[in-house]
C-alpha cells in the first residue's frame, strides 16, 4: 500500500493534520490496514474527529461499492466509502432513500454510523444507526460482522468515533419514498415562541427550522420552518453546483451584513407562507450546490456549535440563543429542530428536545462564546454533537454522554492498543482512564 504524506482538515478548517494517509481501492487492503491507525471518511466532520496528527489513516471514500440490495424489502449492503448523497441519487428515482440522511450528501456510510447521525425526520425516524442491521467490522487486521445481537460492541461502534475498529461495510434498511422530488410548506416563524409552536405541532414527515440568530428582543428566534414530502413528478434539475474559489476576506461574514442577508433570507418567504416543490437534494443538502463552501470563513476557517437540551429546558436553549445574538459572531447557517428519542449507541448524540446548530468565524470571541455557551447546556442537562465540535472540555463531554464509561470499557476491550485514537479522542482524553 502506498502510504502518502498529506495535511488535512476537518470540514470547519480550524483543525488540521498532517500524516501518512492511505486510500485503498479493493476491501481486503483493510486487513493490513487496521493495524495501522484509525480510518476516515470525507472528512464532513467540523473539528477533529476524523484527524490523526503524525499518524497514519486510511482514507475510505474509494471503498464505495453496493454489494447487494434487495428491492422488495430495501435492505441494502454497501461499502462504507459511499455518499449518502449518491445513494439517494441512486436509489430514490426507484422509490428508495436512506432513512435517514444529514444536512450534506457527502457524508459517507462509515462515517454516518461513526457519529450515529440525524436528519429532519429524527422526530418519526431516530437516529442512521437505528436503521443499521449489520456491520462489517475490521479490528487489527481480524474481521468480524457484528450486530445488534452483540449488544455492548454494537453500541459502542454506532455514534462510537470509529474507536472500536474499521467500519468496513453495512447492511441497511431502506425507507419507501414517492420519488425523487420533495413537496415542501415554508412558514415565517415570527418569534421565538413560534418558532417552537410551529415545530411541535408539525405532523409532516421531514421539518428543519432556519433561525435568525441575529434578530434580537421581540424578534428573537425568528425564522422559517420547512416542512418536507417525497413526491413524484417532473422537476427543474438542481443547477450546477459553483466552487468558491478562494478563502474569503473577514469581512465577507461581518455583523452587519450577516444581519442584512438574514432580513433578506427571512423575508423571501411571504408572510402568508407558500408552497414549492424542489429537487431532492435541494432540500436535503442545500448547502451541497456550493463546492468548498467551507471558504466563506476565510482562512482561519469556523466553528460550529451544536447542542440539544430535554424539551423542558427549552427556555435555557432560548437564553442560548439570546447570547449568540448579543454577541455579533454568528453566521447566517443557524439550525433549529425538535428531535424525538431515538439513538443507538452510547455515545449517541440524540435525545428528546430541542437542537439548535450556529456557526460561528474561528476567531479567539468565538472560542470564549462557544465554551460559555457549552457550559449552559451543560446546566440544561443536554449534549454538545461530537461530529461537530472543535473545542469542548473533556470532562463537560464525559458529564454530558451518561453512557461513556460503558463505552470506554468496551473500546479499551475493542483497541488496547489505542490504535484507532483520534485527535479528538485526545484532546477530550475520552481513553485516557482505561
Amino acid at each position: 500500500m502506498t502510504w502518502n504524506n498529506i495535511t488535512y482538515a476537518g470540514w470547519g478548517r480550524a483543525r488540521k493534520a498532517k500524516g501518512d494517509a492511505a486510500r485503498p481501492e479493493r476491501a481486503r487492503a483493510l486487513t493490513a490496514l487496521s493495524k495501522e491507525g484509525p480510518a476516515m471518511g470525507n472528512c464532513r466532520s467540523y473539528g477533529d474527529a476524523s484527524l490523526n496528527s503524525g499518524g497514519k489513516i486510511t482514507d475510505m471514500t474509494r471503498l464505495d461499492r453496493i454489494l447487494s440490495f434487495d428491492d422488495k424489502t430495501g435492505l441494502l449492503q454497501v461499502e462504507a466509502g459511499m455518499t449518502l448523497g449518491e445513494l439517494a441519487e441512486m436509489f430514490a428515482p426507484k422509490g428508495w432513500l436512506p432513512m435517514v440522511m444529514p444536512g450534506t450528501g457527502f457524508c459517507t456510510v462509515g462515517g454516518a454510523i461513526a457519529m450515529d447521525v440525524h436528519g429532519k425526520n429524527h422526530h418519526n425516524e431516530g437516529s442512521f444507526g437505528q436503521h443499521i442491521t449489520q456491520i462489517t467490522l475490521i479490528q487489527n487486521g481480524v474481521s468480524r460482522d457484528v450486530t445488534p445481537n452483540d449488544d455492548a460492541l454494537w453500541r459502542a461502534t454506532i455514534g462510537g468515533l470509529g474507536q472500536t475498529g474499521i467500519i468496513a461495510s453495512a447492511t441497511m434498511q431502506l425507507k419507501s419514498c414517492k420519488g425523487d422530488v420533495m413537496m415542501v410548506t415554508e412558514r415565517r416563524a415570527e418569534n421565538w415562541d413560534d418558532h417552537l409552536a410551529i415545530l411541535d405541532a408539525s405532523d409532516a414527515t421531514y421539518v428543519v427550522g432556519w433561525i435568525d440568530a441575529t434578530a434580537r428582543g421581540a424578534a428573537l428566534g425568528r425564522g422559517i420552518v420547512e416542512e418536507g414530502e417525497t413526491g413524484a413528478g417532473l422537476v427543474t434539475k438542481p443547477k450546477k453546483s459553483r466552487t468558491i474559489p478562494m478563502d474569503a476576506p473577514n469581512f465577507a461574514l461581518s455583523a452587519p451584513i450577516v444581519k442584512m442577508f438574514n432580513n433578506a433570507y427571512y423575508r423571501r418567504v411571504p408572510a402568508a407562507g407558500r408552497t414549492v416543490v424542489k429537487p431532492i437534494q435541494e432540500f436535503f443538502f442545500p448547502l451541497d450546490k456550493i463546492h468548498d463552501w467551507n471558504r466563506l470563513y476565510g482562512k482561519r476557517g469556523f466553528h460550529q456549535f451544536q447542542c440539544v437540551v430535554p424539551l423542558d429546558q427549552a427556555d435555557a436553549l432560548k437564553e442560548i440563543l439570546e447570547k449568540i445574538a448579543h454577541s455579533g459572531l454568528a453566521s447566517p447557517l443557524a439550525v433549529l429542530k425538535r428531535m424525538g428519542p431515538g439513538r443507538a449507541g452510547y455515545m449517541s448524540f440524540p435525545m428528546e428536545g430541542y437542537t439548535l446548530a450556529v456557526d460561528f468565524p474561528a476567531r479567539d470571541a468565538a472560542q470564549s462564546l462557544i465554551q460559555q455557551l457549552e457550559d449552559k447546556c451543560l446546566k440544561a442537562g443536554g449534549r454538545i454533537y461530537l461530529a461537530k465540535d472543535a473545542l469542548s472540555r473533556g470532562d463537560n463531554i464525559k458529564a454530558m454522554y451518561t453512557e461513556y464509561g460503558q463505552w470506554a470499557a468496551e473500546v479499551a476491550k475493542a483497541d488496547p492498543t489505542k490504535t484507532y485514537e483520534t485527535d479528538m479522542v485526545r484532546r477530550l482524553q475520552l481513553r485516557n482512564e482505561q
